[in-house]
């Protein structure tokens, strides 16, 4: 064998050694949804998440190769959060069940606060929420990062409409059926009842409800709009999804990997503060324009409404959150 040859062998094999090297090193992880098809705001929000992951750790030489998977790709939403907690999905944007711990039904507290603020300042890290959120999901073997807010929900009906307790009194609504969704809407005057969601539609048209409660605009909009007349914001709860990890996967990784996937959930979930607000009063207008009448209840109003649902539902919850959590909820929610 010539020296060029020999040369041109040795580089040969050197780039195929550090090309296998480089391959073996990769991290792999998986990132899903349970609540969102691709091209939708849930859908989006994994891809930024897993194209900074995978652009920043490649920048570094510590690379992570992310795979993703969109709602109903992996199962439903128990199977898929299922996934999650052992380990089989690494990384989610989910809207957390509770059949793992009551606790996680903490986001449906109403009234925790009454403006996009208030709830950013809650779910930030360091924030109130996002410490307590921190705790529950690591005594599941999750890693919380933060939330993923869709907007303050309301009560969209057929007919009439109610901005206060009294006017609400005979109206008959459709609620998720996880506590304290119903407690929480008969705290407000209505008739609460739980229809799965493939039923509302026809629920709503047959008149065995009156309209739809618990939702932000976008899927009263998307989904009812031809049977609904009026949307009225009752901010009885702030909708969000969960940024989080499963807690082995997490410990996996190096410090520097750690890092890019926690700043870019960062990243995510700040974003979705800025657009979440600004997509939501697009489906408003859209609302509107399509015929529905949107109503936003009076200060003296919504006030009314938080203080009885705060006063009837808050001390439920002791039992499904405990003593300490409902406690902290009393001190660091903002005053009415």
């Amino acid at each position: 064998m010539t020296f060029s040859r020999f040369c041109k062998q040795t580089l040969l094999t050197t780039a195929l050694i550090a090309a296998s090297a480089s391959t073996i090193a990769a991290t792999e992880l998986r990132i899903a949804t349970d609540s969102g098809a691709k091209g939708s705001p849930a859908g989006a929000a994994i891809e930024s998440w897993a194209k900074a992951i995978e652009e920043k750790s490649a920048f570094i030489g510590d690379e992570i190769e992310v795979d993703i998977f969109y709602q109903d790709e992996l199962g439903d939403q128990k199977e898929v959060f299922d996934l999650l907690v052992v380990g089989e999905v690494d990384l989610m944007l989910n809207w957390p069940l509770t059949s793992y711990d009551k606790k996680m039904g903490l986001r449906n507290t109403p009234y925790l606060f009454l403006s996009w603020e208030q709830a950013y300042d809650a779910y930030k890290p360091g924030g109130w929420l996002n410490t307590i959120y921190s705790d529950i999901h690591g005594n599941l073997g999750l890693k919380y990062f933060g939330a993923w807010p869709e907007g303050f929900s309301g009560v969209a009906t057929r007919g009439r409409y109610a901005t206060t307790i009294e006017d609400a009194k005979g109206m008959k609504v459709r609620v998720p059926s996880n506590f304290p969704n119903p407690q929480t809407m008969q705290a407000l005057g209505y008739q609460a009842t739980a229809i799965t969601w493939g039923e509302v539609y026809t629920s709503i048209q047959t008149g065995v409800v009156d309209g739809d409660a618990g939702n932000i605009i976008y899927w009263d909009y998307e989904y009812f709009r031809d049977v609904l007349d009026y949307y009225v914001r009752t901010k009885h709860t702030f909708v969000t999804g969960s940024l989080s990890m499963n807690m082995e996967s997490w410990d996996s990784l190096s410090t520097q990997q750690q890092a890019i996937v926690a700043d870019a959930a960062q990243s995510v979930m700040n974003q979705q503060f800025k657009e979440a607000r600004k997509l939501d009063q697009s489906y408003v207008q859209k609302a509107i324009d399509s015929g529905m009448q949107y109503i936003e209840p009076s200060k003296e109003e919504l006030k009314a409404l938080a203080q009885a649902a705060r006063e009837q539902v808050w001390p439920k919850m002791e039992s499904e959150l405990g003593k300490e959590i409902v406690d902290q909820i009393k001190q660091k929610a903002p005053k009415l």
